[in-house]
């Protein structure tokens, strides 16, 4: 669905101010026609933009005027850091002001005064130097809304692929034990669930993939397919949804498998990002599932190394804000 053109505009936290974040979203306004972008509002240091870029920025006091400005400059909502930065260099106070822009942003969303939030790319370490207790962003935006951590799901989302992992950043070897069934039905339930409210499919198709090589193989390399897996598919059938697997997770991912469900569900981290980047790597979109309101981010870290030097690419932030646009909308027209 096409975003609506009565649509409130969307927020977007710069993130770090020393990432590619501010060049990713000054690219994504100089090249909003050629990208089919809705108006949105930049949230974050303006600083941290001008330094990377010599377009137009204008300052707001409200995002209900990034409409009007749009066509003139980039909306922006003032966070200043307490001092400024360099390209490449995070600091402390770069890491408060990212985190302020991204509370700032969450309760725009929650009050209702924008449509979605997009989230740009925080350094976690420097958070953690600054006393977050989070493990990621997905984590503070879940508590600021009043949803547990364990009613929330990350969906990676493509053109042609979805997968949601029911296990996220925990070392491998402690995925087995992590994983029971009522945490793959909690997150199969927030897919199927989120699959209608932000996507419009009445009727969701998951696919559920197997832990171990092909599936277990009947038991034969691992029971966790048939004591752990099946259970929660079975109880999400019982439910109603359309649920199948497990799957062998090496042949679920063509074109023609892809083709017969709407999201994959799969067991750990890189069972789920590895086809989704092969696939789409810039167009790679986080979306949490759960919340009340639509928060997206592009699949991309703060790529240090590269800020400041002009060669960030603006797809993956742009395909964000067009999936937050779309899920808005989706929501916007259930009600």
């Amino acid at each position: 669905m096409a975003p609506s053109p009565s649509l409130l505009p969307l927020a977007i936290s710069l993130g770090d101010p020393a990432s590619i974040g501010p060049e990713v979203v000054a690219k994504c306004w100089d090249r909003r026609d050629e990208l089919n972008l809705p108006p949105f509002v930049a949230v974050g240091d303006p600083r941290s933009i001008s330094i990377v870029w010599d377009g137009e920025i204008i300052v707001v006091d409200n995002p209900r005027e990034a409409d009007a400005a749009f066509d003139h400059g980039l909306p922006l909502l003032m966070v200043p850091a307490t001092e400024g930065g360099v390209p490449g260099v995070p600091t402390t106070a770069g890491a408060h002001c990212s985190l302020d822009a991204l509370e700032i942003a969450v309760g725009l969303a929650r009050s209702g005064s924008v449509a979605a939030v997009v989230t740009g790319p925080v350094s976690k370490q420097q958070l953690y130097g600054i006393g977050f207790s989070h493990p990621g962003q997905t984590e503070f935006v879940a508590e600021r809304c009043g949803v547990s951590p364990g009613n929330v799901a990350m969906m990676l989302a493509g053109p042609t692929l979805r997968t949601v992992p029911v296990t996220t950043h925990i070392p491998l070897t402690q995925v087995a034990g992590r994983l029971n069934p009522a945490m793959i039905e909690a997150r199969g339930r927030a897919t199927l669930r989120g699959l209608q409210r932000n996507f419009g499919i009445v009727e969701p198709r998951l696919a559920i993939a197997g832990l171990n090589p092909h599936a277990g193989e009947g038991g034969a390399l691992g029971r966790e397919e048939i004591e752990i897996i099946q259970p929660a598919i079975e109880a999400l059938r019982a439910e109603g949804w359309h649920v199948s697997g497990p799957h062998p997770a090496d042949t679920m991912f063509h074109a023609s498998a892809r083709a017969r469900y709407d999201a994959a569900l799969c067991m750990y981290h890189d069972q789920a990002l590895i086809p989704l980047k092969a696939l789409h790597f810039e167009e790679g979109v986080n979306l949490t599932l759960g919340l009340p309101i639509v928060r997206t981010a592009p699949d991309h870290g703060t790529a240090f190394d590269i800020a400041g030097e002009d060669r960030a690419d603006p797809r993956a932030m742009a395909a964000a804000i067009r999936m937050a646009a779309s899920c808005a909308a989706h929501r916007a027209a259930a009600q």
